[in-house]
């Protein structure tokens, strides 16, 4: 009974170790004395029992191997918390890691919410670039458009300039024939003689009537250019060759009486004048003439035989004569 006793406590203390460790209320070093000082109550009581047993071995027949079995626990309670500390040491190490890995994933989630945040900051900003590349699209589309256009206008516009190059180059052509024409003429114009004059008859008032043909002396020079005509026997000259206009007007102021004149190219008569005044009012007379003259060729005015013409300073008489051309 004794024996069974001492048994009954040992597994108790085995026991009571076994809910200490399950526990987990020790770790550490706390944990490492502790299970020292459990090993060593365990050993001071089995030693206790195994001094009892001693004592009280003679009185029992509990068998030898019981002690052995004892012994046998006793070492695999000792390597049972050998292993529980190590684990214990283990699960810290794991606590610690795992304490890391929190902080580690609390350091990640933030920067998880500011990718978050800033994904959808892109998202935004992309979807107002999409919208400007778009508005951009369509504005290179129209630029096309309008380019193509200007293009069409352009070759338009290149085609109508070589067009107008190409009238330039004939009208310089006939400005450079008409410059060459105009300085031709300006050359001729300025080797052909000049040839122009105008004059009145007189301020004296009444010349004739005479029984005889009278050259009429033309004093009042007007315009003279060449000098071709002579106020003193007035007779024009032709200095050269060519075709000649003449002009003139008779007036008369005498009464019941003939006015007129003749108009002689060298000694041939022209032409003549007159008219006769029968008191209504006065009377005149005007005619022109183009004549080809060779050069020393004379023109002039006489008196009609018998009538008479009138002059003052309105310059009613008057004989005019230019060359047209030279020939």
């Amino acid at each position: 009974m004794r024996s069974a006793a001492v048994f009954l406590a040992l597994l108790l203390c085995l026991q009571w170790t076994w809910a200490q460790g399950e526990s987990g209320e020790v770790t550490g070093t706390d944990a490492e004395t502790e299970g020292g000082n459990r090993q060593e109550e365990v050993q001071f009581e089995i030693q206790g029992v195994g001094a009892a047993h001693d004592q009280s071995s003679s009185q029992t027949n509990i068998s030898p191997d019981i002690w052995a079995e004892l012994k046998e626990l006793r070492d695999m309670a000792i390597e049972h918390r050998s292993k529980i500390e190590k684990l214990e040491q283990e699960n810290a190490a794991t606590q610690a890691r795992l304490t890391a890995s929190e902080s580690k994933n609390a350091v990640l989630e933030a920067r998880m919410s500011s990718y978050e945040d800033m994904v959808k900051t892109l998202q935004r900003e992309n979807k107002v670039l999409g919208a400007t590349v778009t508005a951009s699209n369509n504005k290179v589309e129209e630029l096309r458009r309008d380019n193509t256009v200007l293009e069409s206008r352009v070759n338009t516009s290149e085609n109508l300039v070589a067009e107008l190059r190409r009238e330039n180059m004939v009208l310089e052509t006939r400005m450079s024939s008409s410059e060459n024409e105009v300085a031709e003429l300006k050359r001729e114009n300025a080797d052909r003689p000049k040839v122009a004059f105008s004059a009145g008859l007189t301020d004296a008032g009444p010349v004739g009537p005479f029984n005889t043909e009278i050259t009429l002396k033309f004093s009042k020079v007007f315009t003279n250019i060449g000098q071709a005509y002579s106020p003193t026997t007035g007779i024009f000259t032709a200095p050269v060759r060519g075709v000649y206009y003449f002009r003139f007007t008779v007036w008369g102021g005498r009464p019941s009486a003939w006015m007129g004149a003749y108009l002689y190219h060298n000694e041939k008569r022209m032409t003549l004048s007159y008219d006769y005044n029968d008191e209504q009012a006065y009377v005149s007379a005007s005619n022109a003439l183009i004549l080809q003259l060779e050069k020393g060729d004379v023109v002039y005015m006489t008196l009609y035989p018998g009538s008479g013409v009138f002059d003052d300073s309105f310059n009613r008489t008057i004989f005019s004569g230019f060359l047209l051309f030279a020939l």
